[in-house]
């Protein structure tokens, strides 16, 4: 065990290309490959690195996340020393300033006995060995630790995240946004290892001068005031920033390379526990290169998609490339190619829903369909 590091959880990231998802939750707890959710990257990454302490610092819309997460017990986090701490703030609309959400709640960290930080957003979907990159922070000798991952295809991947311009020795000599230009880049992964007496230099910097607004936008601003080394990570990586992205990131759950590197490379990706039947597929019913949860019941066609708890495809219905959430219902001789669907939906008999791999048709949660609209947006 990592001993001597926390964790810091910060859900402060944008959701402007992925609204459609998220007007009653926050990013964090939005629904990925059948029986996860978001942040259970990003906390199992942390729990099998060793971290028995984390705080997650959270924003209005929480109540799906507060219920997923519990008392953290599903992560081996409910405990009598150290353990999981959620902190809520009940704003009217999200905003992306933790410095505000960490400074409320400083008696955590001066209570906290851990003197070292691991730093993160929830948007990174990876299965990351944290104890390399604490190694390397360790034998380093630096002040903060940003890991980072070697991408290609950057002109239409990871638009609008942070670049790291890297030097000799791996310094880190400035940072700055991937706007498509370059093919390849050195992709931040939001993910910072550091002392906690650098984390509360940080923090009494930002609120004096008021200048920053997020812990990140302090240190990727101010790289000349510290020793900032880049640590490499090789595995598979994506970020969950737009609707188009979320969408990529789960249909890359079918491949099965990926698949396995994704949930058992570095470690299981845990989540919460929900009791139910096997699915049921009846006869004539066909269902291939899919991931089902339990408690379906499938009685038509599934090709290439993702399924969650509880969802029922009638006798006749048609669903390619889909990602369907759950208590969703698809009723007799439905067809459905390239769309997203939130939970507690009903698409009615015989209706036809066709979006493409870049533009999916997605269905806001606890809709009857054709009494909403349906929005296709990247």
């Amino acid at each position: 065990m990592n001993n001597d590091y926390m964790g810091i959880i910060s859900l402060n990231e944008n959701d402007e290309n992925i609204k459609n998802l998220t007007g009653k939750r926050p990013l964090a707890s939005i629904p990925i490959g059948g029986k996860y959710r978001i942040i259970d990257f990003v906390l199992s990454n942390m729990v099998n690195g060793g971290l028995t302490n984390v705080g997650i610092y959270t924003q209005s819309r929480s109540r799906s996340l507060m219920d997923h997460l519990d008392s953290g017990r599903y992560w081996d986090l409910d405990r009598k020393i150290n353990g999981l701490f959620i902190f809520n703030f009940n704003y009217s609309s999200a905003i992306t300033n933790d410095i505000e959400l960490i400074t409320n709640n400083m008696e955590y960290l001066y209570r906290s006995k851990q003197s070292k930080v691991v730093f993160s957003s929830s948007n990174m979907i990876c299965n990351i060995d944290y104890k390399s990159a604490i190694d390397f922070y360790e034998n380093d000798n630096n002040d903060i630790t940003i890991i980072y991952k070697k991408v290609k295809n950057s002109s239409c991947n990871f638009l609008d995240c942070h670049v790291l311009n890297i030097g000799e020795n791996n310094s880190v000599i400035s940072v700055g946004k991937n706007i498509g230009t370059n093919n390849e880049i050195n992709l931040s992964m939001d993910m910072f290892i550091m002392s906690k007496d650098t984390l509360l230099q940080i923090l009494d910097e930002c609120v004096s001068k008021g200048y920053y607004k997020s812990v990140k936008e302090y240190v990727y601003a101010n790289c000349d005031k510290f020793n900032i080394k880049a640590h490499e990570f090789d595995g598979y990586l994506t970020c969950i920033n737009s609707t188009k992205a979320y969408y990529k990131a789960n249909m890359d759950m079918l491949n099965p390379k990926i698949g396995k590197e994704l949930f058992s490379k570095n470690g299981p990706i845990y989540t919460k526990v929900k009791d139910a039947p096997p699915t049921k597929y009846y006869n004539g019913s066909k269902a291939s290169n899919c991931l089902i949860a339990n408690g379906c019941i499938i009685e038509g066609e599934v090709k290439n998609c993702i399924i969650s708890r509880r969802v029922v495809v009638h006798k006749g219905a048609k669903i390619e490339n889909c990602i369907i959430m759950q208590n969703c219902e698809i009723k007799e001789n439905a067809k459905l190619t390239n769309v997203i669907i939130d939970k507690n939906v009903v698409i009615e008999k015989n209706k036809e829903l066709k979006g493409d791999s870049e533009f999916p048709v997605v269905i806001e949660k606890n809709r009857n369909h054709y009494n909403k609209k349906a929005h296709s947006i990247a």
